[in-house]
């Protein structure tokens, strides 16, 4: 039989958890609030100086979006990523996963289109090919698991709208962009996600007479980067990681979901064992089946690329 004092204690220990619990659950609702409707409607412009031109060079303004993953209905995004114009870049890259959706073509437009009026290069991600699907979060941790094709979107559509308006198509393709008064000897690959790179057909060192280089991949996968690395392209580009997407304050991401490192999930790096820059994007968009972002902001980024 218990003595009145152990059924004190034991009530106390009782609603102590239950206000321990209870805590738990309403900051993990507020978190998911936060990351939902706060976080990844937080749009936010990140600058970076690259240190890849020439001495005595004028330094030149390159603005890298990715990972946009549109739907029609994203309007604020649409209008953001559209107000970018008056940065007035000399060069706009684009690094894949454009879409999340089969309509989302004219969404893309009203976000590009005051971009389009600048020189500019992409590669395609695999969500450029074909809608994302649910998956399980956990599966990310798993390093070989199975992608799944979803819905097919409109690629040739969008090729063309880009295409059309001057937009140089890098996918497993080579060539010299004019751009802010510079000869750029560029590169690019199609998604290594999904097998669909051929570096060998655009590989080769950097042209003597460019006056930078500059390398596009949407996935940043480590055997691509080292050989782009290994011809000499001073500044490699790419999206994918979104950052993590989901980070732990302090730590930073969990996975990158490809072979790079989680330290590299985003931001500029030098690329080890080379004179190369990486640049990760941590991209604008979320998969419309996980819509959250936690220390993890979307992002585009204003790489201003000055002297050595």
């Amino acid at each position: 039989m218990l003595m009145d004092g152990q059924t004190t204690l034991i009530g106390m220990r009782k609603r102590t958890l239950f206000r321990l619990a209870t805590a738990t659950v309403a900051t993990g609702a507020a978190a998911l609030a936060y990351a939902s409707l706060v976080e990844r409607n937080m749009f936010t412009l990140r600058r970076f100086d690259v240190p890849v031109l020439p001495t005595g060079t004028e330094p030149l303004r390159v603005l890298h979006l990715s990972d946009l993953h549109m739907t029609p209905n994203q309007v604020r995004k649409q209008q953001w990523v559209a107000s970018l114009a008056a940065l007035d870049p000399d060069l706009v890259v684009v690094t894949g996963d454009n879409m999340a959706h089969p309509g989302a073509v004219p969404g893309v437009l009203r976000a590009l289109q005051p971009l389009l009026d600048y020189p500019g290069a992409f590669v395609f991600g695999s969500n450029d090919y074909t809608g994302p699907v649910w998956k399980n979060p956990f599966s990310y941790f798993l390093p070989d698991r199975e992608y799944t094709d979803g819905v097919e979107l409109p690629t040739e559509d969008l090729r063309d709208v880009l295409t059309g308006a001057g937009w140089v198509d890098l996918n497993n393709r080579r060539t010299t962009v004019k751009a802010g008064g510079r000869a750029i000897d560029m590169a690019g690959v199609d998604d290594p996600h999904v097998e669909r790179d051929d570096y060998a057909s655009v590989a080769g060192p950097v042209s003597s007479t460019a006056d930078l280089s500059i390398a596009l991949t949407h996935s940043p996968e480590p055997a691509l980067l080292d050989e782009m690395a290994a011809d000499g392209f001073g500044l490699l580009l790419a999206g994918h990681t979104h950052g993590g997407q989901v980070c732990v304050p302090g730590v930073g991401a969990l996975v990158t979901n490809c072979g790079l490192p989680r330290s590299m999930a985003k931001g500029l790096h030098r690329w080890p064992g080379s004179d190369s820059w990486l640049h990760v994007s941590a991209g604008l968009g979320t998969h419309p089946t996980a819509p959250v972002r936690f220390a993890c902001p979307p992002e585009a980024s204003l790489l201003t690329l000055i002297p050595s």
